[in-house]
């Protein structure tokens, strides 16, 4: 082989040597992009981005379609609607009917009849979200828009009830441990994803001009109870916290007690409304901003 023709082998060997090397390279997580990098972007030390992405994310897109005032609607994820609470039921009552003696179809049969007498607390949900989109339709200068959880229960119902009424409403799911899935009635461009509770309840409360908390456990205490102190305290302004189903509540807290014992003053009981209708629930917002009470 002539020195000339080496000299080229020598090349092409180089050459290729070059671009396995290059293409190892580009493989590397280290060439990634930053913002596609998920190992970087999941580091403790960037957990500031981390929050500042979840929160500009939703931001944007509720900006974009020019979303300024929000009722939420908050509650227990365990109500079930009316509809699916009796076929429960009526399977309860044949499982029993058949095994008489079994312990185990009887303690089904006593969830399954609270699972219809809490249905109502659906239905209701249902119902206001009704109403307050069933208005935002006919006045849309003066527009409130329903946001929820995203999840089962209360908030289904919410996100239910203003697409019954052919509105969009807004779903802010939460990463749990348990999977969680989107309800099916929550408008698509507004179905977020959220990791951080903090940023959650920061999107909840920044449009907000009412929040109606249905019955609920530890999740709905956390979200009224942070309400409460923001407004006591003068970090939110004031709006209505209307809490559904009066009995429920005061039986839950103790309101008065923590009166009594100088745990609140007299002034923060103004801070909440009890109602026992979803009526009344939205009549009490129209009272508060002067709306016209739209009633479909």
């Amino acid at each position: 082989m002539s020195d000339q023709n080496l000299l080229y082998e020598r090349h092409l060997s180089s050459a290729r040597e070059a671009k396995l090397q290059a293409a190892k390279l580009q493989e590397h997580p280290s060439y990634r992009l930053a913002f596609s990098d998920e190992d970087f972007l999941m580091q403790d030390d960037l957990r500031h981005v981390r929050l500042q992405l979840e929160y500009l994310k939703a931001q944007t897109v509720l900006e974009q379609h020019k979303i300024k005032a929000t009722v939420v609607v908050f509650g227990s994820a365990r109500f079930l609607s009316p509809e699916y609470a009796a076929v429960l039921l009526s399977q309860a009552q044949q499982q029993l009917a058949q095994t008489p003696d079994d312990k185990a179809a009887l303690h089904a049969l006593t969830i399954a009849k609270r699972q219809v007498k809490n249905s109502r607390y659906y239905q209701e949900a249902q119902r206001f979200a009704h109403l307050v989109t069933s208005h935002s339709q006919q006045h849309p200068d003066a527009a409130l828009t329903i946001i929820s959880g995203g999840g089962p229960g209360v908030m289904e119902a919410a996100n239910r009830g203003a697409f019954d009424a052919g509105g969009k409403s807004i779903g802010l799911n939460i990463v749990l441990p348990h999977e969680q899935q989107p309800n099916p009635f929550i408008t698509p461009e507004f179905c977020f994803q959220f990791h951080y509770f903090a940023i959650r309840k920061m999107h909840f409360l920044q449009r907000a001009r009412a929040l109606v908390a249905f019955p609920g456990g530890f999740g709905t205490l956390d979200e009224l109870f942070e309400t409460l102190t923001l407004l006591q305290t003068g970090k939110a302004s004031k709006v209505p916290v209307i809490l559904f189903d009066e009995n429920f509540w005061r039986s839950l807290i103790n309101f008065d007690l923590m009166v009594e014992e100088g745990l609140i003053s007299p002034e923060d009981m103004k801070l909440i409304q009890f109602v026992d209708s979803a009526e009344s629930a939205w009549q009490a917002i129209c009272h508060c901003y002067q709306l016209e009470n739209v009633q479909p």
